[in-house]
């Protein structure tokens, strides 16, 4: 999400409370989000091109009798997203091969039954550099922050705390311009939830909430631009960025996260050949 649809989803007042069924439709897609992020895993290595790993995620999709949220969403084009090193997000799978030491993030967001996964994670392609491992470390820990400070009675800004506090200690930038949101049957819904403390903005989380948690970190500073094909973000001084997200619902007694990896991929490296 942008900042615009930041400012939209302020204006919205009354967010989404979801029951049981809902969490438990939540789980299967979820679960199904997951699998796809795992099975791209296995594909993810130099000279592949991010055109193959849209259409294995588009055949896994269709194959599990699910949909692509993303294809044709606002005229975007493919299945997921490729994001890759200076990539902040939405990065637009092409032709062109990955190269040994790339850093790439793939957004999957699905539909089954109704409703939306959403969850991305950032894959090592060949022999990595240790500033690079260094960031997808960090942004991977800022999302785990982030999602140990949801609990009821909890706000908005107490998950963005978490995030920019860990983030900004490692000397990296937390991204102002994208954020997570709301989902469930609906794809971008309220509440917004930014990664950083925004005094004006801070909701209070209640049990039935369900939204992602996304962290964008860059090696830089924390300004971007979006190129000319309307989709792709990147930093503006080209410094490394990366991303990793979650789906979770606030429960009575704290948080469940329904993209957990079945195969514990959830962060690089991942253990295949």
């Amino acid at each position: 999400m942008t900042d615009t649809d930041v400012m939209e989803r302020k204006r919205v007042s009354e967010i989404p409370l979801h029951g049981p069924e809902a969490f438990e439709a939540m789980r299967k897609v979820g679960r199904m989000t997951a699998e796809c992020l795992d099975l791209l895993a296995e594909h993810a290595q130099p000279g592949v091109t991010t055109d193959f790993l849209d259409r294995i995620a588009f055949e896994f999709i269709r194959d599990h009798g699910a949909y692509p949220a993303c294809l044709h969403y606002r005229g975007y084009t493919k299945t997921i997203c490729t994001s890759i090193n200076h990539v902040v997000c939405h990065g637009i799978p092409n032709d062109k091969p990955l190269r040994d030491g790339d850093i790439v993030n793939i957004d999957v967001t699905l539909i089954l039954d109704g409703w939306h996964g959403d969850s991305s994670r950032m894959y090592y392609i060949g022999e990595v550099s240790r500033r690079a491992q260094r960031l997808c470390e960090i942004t991977y820990e800022c999302l785990m922050r982030g999602i140990a400070a949801v609990k009821p009675g909890a706000t908005t800004n107490d998950i963005g705390a978490a995030i920019q506090t860990y983030a900004e200690a490692e000397r990296c930038s937390v991204v102002r311009d994208f954020c997570g949101h709301g989902l469930g049957r609906v794809f971008h819904d309220s509440p917004t939830i930014l990664h950083y403390v925004e005094p004006a903005y801070n909701v209070e989380l209640k049990p039935g909430m369900l939204f992602t948690i996304e962290p964008m970190i860059n090696l830089g500073r924390p300004q971007v631009k979006v190129l000319s094909d309307g989709w792709t973000a990147v930093t503006r001084d080209r410094s490394l960025s990366a991303q990793f997200e979650h789906t979770v619902g606030v429960t009575e007694t704290g948080v469940e996260v329904f993209t957990y990896s079945p195969k514990g991929y959830d962060k690089p490296p991942y253990g295949v050949a």
